[in-house]
This record gives C-alpha cells, sequence and structure tokens, in this order.
C-alpha cells in the first residue's frame, strides 16, 4: 500500500493532482477541498489510498492520516465505494461525520449527494461504535445541505488552487451561483466543473 506520496506539485485538474515523485508523475484522485490547499510548484504531502480493481489502480489523496483512515473504513459500508467515501468526505470532515452517526443525525448524512435515507441508515447502523468520538470541536451540518457560504468559499478555494486569479474566481462563482441556490444540495464537483466551463468560455 502506498501511505502517502510527497513531492512537488506538476499539474492539477478538478480532481486530480500529479504529485512528482522520484521523477515519476503520480496522479491522485482528490477532494476539491484537498486540492484548493495545493499549489502547482509548492511541494505537498498527501496521505493515500490505492484501491485496486480488476482493470484500474487508483491512487486516492487526502489532507491528513485521518481523512484517509475514515475514507477507508466508509467502504467497508455496504453499497459505498471509495467514489461515495471521497464525496461525503468532501461534504462533512472526519469529526462532522463522527458526530453526526454518534448524534444518530440521518439529515447531516443525506446531504452527501448519493446518499438517500436508507443509505443514511445503513452508515449509521454499521458504523455505530466504529467512527469513535469526534477528536476537535467539529460539528455535523443539520441543515441539509451545505450552507452557501460554505459552497462558496470551497468553490473560491478550489479555483485558486488550479491557478485562477482571485477576480477569474469571482467571476465564475457569481457565474455558478444561480445553478447552486436552484439545487437542494449544492454538489462542489459539480459546481466547480461547471465554473471551470465559464472560465474556458472567457478565455
Amino acid at each position: 500500500m502506498i501511505a502517502f506520496v510527497s513531492g512537488e506539485v506538476a499539474a492539477l485538474a478538478p480532481d486530480t493532482a500529479v504529485i512528482q515523485v522520484g521523477g515519476v508523475g503520480m496522479a491522485v484522485q482528490c477532494a476539491p477541498n484537498t486540492l484548493a490547499a495545493l499549489r502547482v510548484g509548492r511541494p505537498a504531502r498527501l496521505a493515500t489510498s490505492l484501491v485496486v480493481r480488476e482493470d484500474s489502480l487508483t491512487l486516492y489523496g487526502f489532507a491528513d492520516d485521518d481523512e484517509r483512515q475514515v475514507f477507508e473504513l466508509l467502504q467497508t459500508v455496504s453499497g459505498v465505494g471509495p467514489r461515495l467515501a471521497q464525496t461525503m468526505l468532501a461534504v462533512h470532515a472526519p469529526d462532522a461525520l463522527r458526530a453526526a452517526v454518534a448524534a444518530g443525525d440521518e439529515k447531516a448524512l443525506t446531504a452527501v449527494p448519493g446518499i438517500g435515507k436508507k443509505g443514511a441508515q445503513r452508515l449509521l447502523l454499521e458504523l455505530k461504535d466504529r467512527l469513535g468520538a469526534p477528536v476537535g470541536s467539529a460539528v455535523p451540518q443539520t441543515a441539509g445541505a451545505p450552507a452557501a457560504a460554505s459552497w462558496r468559499e470551497q468553490l473560491h478555494a478550489a479555483l485558486l488552487g488550479l491557478g485562477y486569479a482571485a477576480r477569474e474566481a469571482d467571476d465564475a462563482v457569481a457565474a455558478v451561483t444561480p445553478q447552486a441556490e436552484a439545487a437542494d444540495r449544492p454538489e462542489l464537483g459539480v459546481l466547480l466543473r461547471a465554473a471551470l466551463q465559464t472560465l474556458n468560455r472567457t478565455r
């Protein structure tokens, strides 16, 4: 297992970071909030989890070891694969997930795209006493979706991380605001792709 990669950030895409390790570019699948902290040409260290399939080897990257451990634990739940596990961590930090499971908070879990009421109930049942207690002060979001300010801040940070100027990021966030406000549960990955499309059209 590849526990982490460390090196210079060679490239960034909406869902991938390429980290140069010993002359080799390692493509690492990351959530937007993880990508937002990276800068091309700057050193980075990502905790990683290698997912092996019959036809693929995919390396998933995280800000720290705690995120990686929660990512791997989430996949032990029936019906949860690596993509959904990563989406859960894009919406909720590890401590927010711990708090949600400890409180039996279905609304916090159904705020994650792809998780319905039955899926949330299954997560609560199978993760009970396994995630542990929150180690920080994070609390789960219970409004059914990330707060409006939250998605704006995360999207803006992700665009800056991809190398866009602050003004370009501001314009892109404004362009996708109607789409986000029309959605019951704004999904950061979808909004990021839409924002990039608007930026590509203006260049």
